[in-house]
């Protein structure tokens, strides 16, 4: 398995993952499918996207099976925290060291950002494989945010959780 930062030539296999995703544990992200498919352009905004941050992707040959998404603050005052998002691996290989993979990727990323103190990440309650990996490379849960989510007629709640360098 490798795992590299992605570049406007993964965006449609990004793009692809990403409906997978949505489609697939729609409890896992505020975005929906529904919404997703009726963007225009999607593959240029995905691009615009991996511009503005860093997207890490894990691969089995050429067959990109994971993604994590980089953000961090961009004005003087955000800028020594980050956040996590579209983290998603698919489920043939969760349980198989892709997950931890991206994460130890993206951490070592984060570390060697000037000045960035803190790295944070949302995950929803209920997903007890990925708090564990989460807290297994030092990630707290800092509050519980109640019904953060609305999804397929339940409320959802999320966790979020920080690690500090």
């Amino acid at each position: 398995m490798e795992v590299r930062q992605l570049t406007a030539n993964d965006a449609e296999a990004y793009w692809e993952l990403r409906l997978e995703a949505l489609k697939k544990n729609p409890e896992a992200f505020a975005s929906s499918y529904e919404e997703a498919i009726l963007k225009d352009d999607p593959i240029k905004s995905t691009v615009r996207n991996m511009e503005s941050g860093a997207t890490f992707g894990a691969f089995d040959n050429e067959t990109l099976i994971g993604v994590i998404t980089f953000v961090r603050g961009a004005g003087i005052k955000v800028r020594h925290k980050a956040d996590l998002f579209a983290v998603y691996v698919t489920p043939e290989y969760r349980g198989k060291g892709a997950g931890r993979a991206l994460l130890s990727r993206v951490i070592d990323y984060a570390k060697n950002q000037d000045a960035l103190l803190k790295l944070s990440v949302s995950v929803v309650s209920t997903n007890e494989r990925a708090k564990h990996l989460y807290k297994s490379f030092g990630f707290k849960t800092v509050y519980i945010e109640e019904k953060a989510l609305y999804v397929q007629g339940q409320f959802l709640n999320e966790e979020h959780m920080v690690q500090y360098f």
